[in-house]
């Protein structure tokens, strides 16, 4: 009866704002494993839909070239669009969300090369891969003391690294959390992965300013995503075990873990939602904070991880030699 009253009032609430059944049409283009056609791996949509679905905004994502995203939401066609770098230029027509995930472009060479480094000047005289398409930084793209090597995608640039058609790549640091979980083994003997970032960019949900209600929903999607990424929501949708993210806000990551057990030491890898260089602190488990491993009970540290998930995991980048 409780929790009856109290979704009661929280419809009332978004009754109140406005936005109790009110829909939104976003669109994006194919970008994975963030942004894809249907039945395939798009995490940013699938993160921005329940989070709107948990405010009871109904909405759908139609999947167009970038530049079609761009036109359609100056001309109203589509509302906004789910998964969003924010510029200035941007912001003059778009409300952004805080950001709810970071894209970090990690370094990977081959075993065994320098990668540790962030500066460009450290790429000149070498081969590096990138995806056509993708909106890298200028300086980077337009120096010309650095070959550029395009290919049509992460996976490819993975096989010309091997091949030594090239000397490094960029690519997102979750593709290769999502390989690490498959070919661990693989790529330790083949890889050397940066430690940081190349570079990063926060991941937004953007709506356009004539959309009715657009601040108040804005501000009740944001909640509902650190809720989400609390409560174990951010683990099954991303399918992953453990996430680092500041619940706190308090500038310390915590761990953050959603399924039965998890096992006896502490966890040797994690994803961080947003790149932060310092130590994590204290630990959420199926939505309850531990201050340190010490405090989370015994009955999860007893068997092997095991979520509650019915999709595969995605394919990501593999080794194939």
């Amino acid at each position: 009866m409780y929790k009856s009253q109290i979704k009661f009032s929280f419809l009332l609430f978004l009754f109140s704002l406005g936005l109790q059944g009110q829909s939104l049409k976003l669109a994006s283009d194919i970008w994975p494993p963030f942004t894809d056609t249907e039945h395939k791996q798009s995490i940013a949509i699938d993160i921005v839909s329940e989070a709107l679905h948990r405010i009871q905004i109904k909405n759908t994502t139609s999947i167009v070239d970038f530049q079609h995203v761009i036109e359609g939401i100056k001309s109203n066609k589509y509302d906004g669009s789910a998964a969003f770098w924010k510029t200035k230029g941007r912001e003059k027509s778009m409300i952004f969300s805080a950001p709810y995930l970071e894209n970090q472009l990690v370094l990977v060479g081959k075993q065994g090369a320098d990668i540790n480094f962030s500066s460009n000047a450290r790429l000149q005289y070498k081969k590096l891969g990138l995806v056509a398409g993708y909106s890298y930084d200028e300086k980077l793209l337009n120096d010309p003391m650095i070959d550029i090597v395009f290919s049509k995608n992460d996976q490819q640039n993975l096989e010309k690294l091997l091949s030594n058609e090239i000397d490094y790549f960029l690519v997102d640091n979750l593709l290769i959390q999502y390989m690490l979980n498959v070919q661990l083994n693989d790529v330790k003997k083949y890889l050397s992965i940066s430690d940081k970032p190349f570079a990063t960019k926060t991941l937004h949900l953007a709506i356009n300013k004539d959309v009715d209600n657009a601040e108040n929903i804005i501000q009740e999607f944001d909640k509902q995503i650190k809720l989400m990424m609390k409560n174990g929501t951010y683990n099954k949708i991303m399918q992953l075990d453990w996430i680092e993210v500041d619940i706190n806000n308090d500038g310390i990551s915590e761990l953050v873990f959603n399924g039965d057990a998890s096992n006896s030491s502490l966890p040797k890898r994690s994803y961080a939602l947003f790149f932060n260089d310092t130590e994590t602190a204290g630990f959420y488990i199926n939505n309850v904070h531990y201050k340190d491993w010490e405090s989370v009970p015994e009955q999860y540290k007893n068997n092997i991880p095991k979520q509650s998930n019915e999709l595969p995991r995605p394919i990501g980048l593999h080794i194939t030699l």
